[in-house]
């Protein structure tokens, strides 16, 4: 009976001696000493496959099937870039091709036709106003129409009577003479009239009629928009008096103003092509050229003014519109090209590509990048064009990388 005591207790105790043991090289090999919870690897990114090298580069990740459906594979491309510069700046009216629009002659407002964003053809009327100076003008008109009439009457009966020997023919000189100063004064009183923009029609309604009209039309230079309204009814106007009642801008182009910094200030002159770009119409370029250079550098920001005139024929641009613009600098070139979505910022701001042979196991590798363009980054270093790439999902390989080191 002392005898199966003890060896029961020799069993036990080797049991135990063999569980420490399994213990000790359990905690060995984890130095953590804290137990990590299981997940599925057919869902979880930490629970890849992981074979790590030395050095990010070769930092590898495997895929099972499933996961490959995550991933896009392409190969490495070349595509041309071109040498540019961008720059934002906002829309204005072509300040060039801004009328402001004022009365010839003093008077009072009688009527506006126009309102502020109106779009105006040439000659539609704008406003009108009531002219003492066209009074006067269409007065000496009816006065100088009167007297030719009257003189014309006077020749013909003088031409009557010298020919029964009823004058003399000084008389008769004399009577035409007056009748041809009469129709003079009538010619240059119809000219006066015109000025005011009164029709040939409509001096003669007053020349017919006898009746005073001192209405005036003042009509819109120019075929455009009206920018500014400053008249009011019964305002009192004066020729060149600021501001003036309206203003129309011609709207077929736009200015775009812009300030690069003062580094790229060399590479811009008048007459480059400019491309320009808006938020509201954000798949629409609209094309146009640099028309002046500022002369001074803002010192306070370093940067230099940049004026472009954009062609605007459908009229979709309006002033204050932020814009972004870009202008060919140099030749295009060919590079190496990778498209947005497969290249990966590490936390450390390196730029990183996830590289395969096999579609299947992954290695993140370095690259260096240079300009980036409709949606493609240029590459200068790390990959060459034909090796396959993730060209959709690296971000998920590089997270799958960082998970399964943890």
């Amino acid at each position: 009976m002392a005898l199966r005591k003890t060896t029961i207790l020799s069993i036990v105790t080797l049991a135990a001696a063999f569980l420490l043991v399994c213990a000790g090289l359990y905690f060995r090999g984890h130095p953590g000493n804290k137990p990590k919870s299981v997940e599925s690897a057919e869902s979880s990114p930490s629970a890849h496959n992981l074979k790590e090298g030395e050095n990010t580069s070769n930092k590898t990740v495997e895929l099972n099937e499933t996961q490959l459906k995550s991933v896009k594979v392409e190969p490495v491309g070349e595509r041309t870039f071109l040498i540019q510069r961008e720059a934002v700046g906002s829309i204005d009216f072509n300040q060039d091709m801004t009328v402001q629009v004022f009365s010839p002659y003093q008077g009072k407002i009688v009527d506006l036709f126009g309102n502020l964003g109106d779009e105006v053809a040439k000659g539609r009327k704008l406003y009108t106003i009531d002219s003492p100076d066209l009074g006067q003008a269409e007065s000496t008109l009816i006065a100088a129409a009167g007297v030719l009439e009257l003189t014309t009457k006077t020749l013909a009966r003088a031409k009557k009577l010298y020919e029964t020997q009823g004058i003399s023919q000084k008389d008769l000189e004399q009577a035409t003479s007056d009748q041809q100063s009469a129709e003079g004064a009538l010619k240059a009183a119809r000219a006066a009239v015109r000025l005011f923009g009164k029709t040939d029609a409509e001096i003669d309604q007053i020349v017919a009629k006898r009746k005073v009209d001192p209405i005036m039309v003042v009509p819109s230079p120019i075929t455009g928009r009206i920018t500014a309204r400053n008249a009011a009814p019964g305002l009192l106007v004066q020729p060149g008096a600021v501001p003036a009642p309206y203003s129309v801008a011609d709207i077929s182009t736009m200015w775009m103003l812009a300030y690069v910094v003062e580094s790229d200030s060399p590479l811009f002159h008048v007459g480059q092509e400019v491309k320009v770009k808006v938020m509201a119409w954000p798949d629409r370029m609209f094309e146009g050229k640099i028309t002046r250079i500022g002369a001074s550098v803002d010192p306070t920001t370093h940067r230099l003014l940049v004026r472009s005139e954009i062609r605007d024929p459908k009229h979709e641009l309006r002033p204050g519109m932020f814009a972004t613009f870009v202008i060919r600098t140099g030749d295009s070139v060919g590079a190496t090209a990778v498209p947005v979505d497969g290249v990966v910022r590490e936390g450390d701001g390196t730029m990183t590509v996830w590289v395969t042979t096999d579609s299947k196991t992954f290695s993140e590798r370095i690259v260096k990048l240079g300009l980036q363009q409709d949606g493609y980054h240029q590459i200068t270093d790390g990959v060459k064009p034909g090796e396959l790439i993730a060209t959709e999902g690296a971000l998920y390989l590089s997270n799958a990388l960082r998970n399964a080191s943890n």
